[in-house]
């Protein structure tokens, strides 16, 4: 079994060259670890994340190249940007990409209309980081302003000369005004 030739700079890796996928594709459950959720947790800038699966079917696609299709599901530990506690989120990412070879070109005359969004990943080494793709997904549901259903924002009233952040100002110039004369 090769592995893909480059090494993975994330913390959660499970590589899967072309040449391990049968022509009938290839389905992977993957749970990950205590020590690799404690590190998907840091590099995400979660407090924690108790939970982290995938599940992907892979088969081969195209010219050379591999589908992945599955999700990615977690329970992650953040904290709430209004009462500042802590509190668990779930997490449950579709995940549905296409590869293919570096040197993969469309056939020579025929007209092929791909956008960016459409375009196909390129193949790493001759496959796939099923754990990159994992924790990228993962990364990419995670709410940014994560908040208690029941928080509630109350900024302080208008009016306290203390909450204006120029009252120290109106003082210091009252003060000279008096000394000047």
């Amino acid at each position: 079994m090769t592995k893909p030739e480059h090494r993975s700079k994330g913390p959660w890796s499970v590589p899967l060259v072309l040449s391990e996928v049968p022509e009938g594709g290839r389905h992977l459950d993957l749970v990950a670890d205590r020590q690799t959720r404690a590190a998907v947790a840091e590099q995400a800038g979660l407090d924690a994340l108790p939970r982290l699966q995938a599940s992907f079917d892979v088969a081969p696609h195209g010219r050379g190249g591999l589908r992945v299709v599955g999700g990615v599901s977690a329970t992650v530990g953040q904290t709430c940007v209004v009462t500042l506690e802590p509190i668990e989120n779930e997490i449950d990412e579709a995940i549905d990409l296409v590869f293919a070879p570096a040197d993969a070109s469309p056939i020579i005359g025929a007209e092929v209309d791909l956008s960016a969004a459409d375009a196909p990943e390129v193949l790493i080494g001759g496959g796939v980081d099923l754990g990159e793709i994992a924790t990228e997904f993962l990364i990419l549901g995670l709410d940014p302003y994560p908040r208690k259903p029941d928080a509630i924002f109350q900024s302080p009233t208008a009016g306290e000369d203390s909450a204006n952040p120029f009252a120290a100002l109106a003082a210091l110039k009252k003060r000279q005004r008096g000394q000047q004369r």
